[in-house]
């Protein structure tokens, strides 16, 4: 069966305050779709990650090369992602619109490339 990314993606480098009724009422939403994805049997991988801020990139050459911070210059961070497997793109795409409105927020969804 076919694997997709869906990505959730963030306005500016993030903090997430846990104790909040907002991410409160985030973490009970994503949790929900993670029981309705691991039950449909389409949940492969998912998870949350950490600021942009705390990222290295590691580029290659003669010596290796370490930098902080995130490798795109821009606004967006990606803040976590699921893998799911689906049987089709349009039922991918639906698995993406539930992942929006659990986060509230923008997703991307891009199909895993086979081999």
């Amino acid at each position: 069966m076919p694997q997709y990314l869906m990505s959730v993606w963030h306005d500016d480098d993030y903090e997430v305050d846990f104790s909040t009724p907002d991410a409160q009422r985030l973490v009970a939403q994503v949790g929900a779709l993670n029981t309705e994805l691991e039950g449909a049997g389409a949940w492969v991988f998912g998870a949350g990650l950490q600021p942009a801020s705390s990222a290295t990139v590691i580029r290659p050459g003669d010596a290796v090369s370490m930098t902080d911070g995130p490798y795109a210059e821009t606004k967006e961070q990606m803040g976590g992602f699921w893998v799911i497997e689906a049987p089709d793109l349009d039922a991918a795409l639906e698995w993406a619109r539930k992942a929006a409105t659990a986060c509230e927020g923008p997703v991307e969804l891009r199909p895993m490339q086979d081999g």
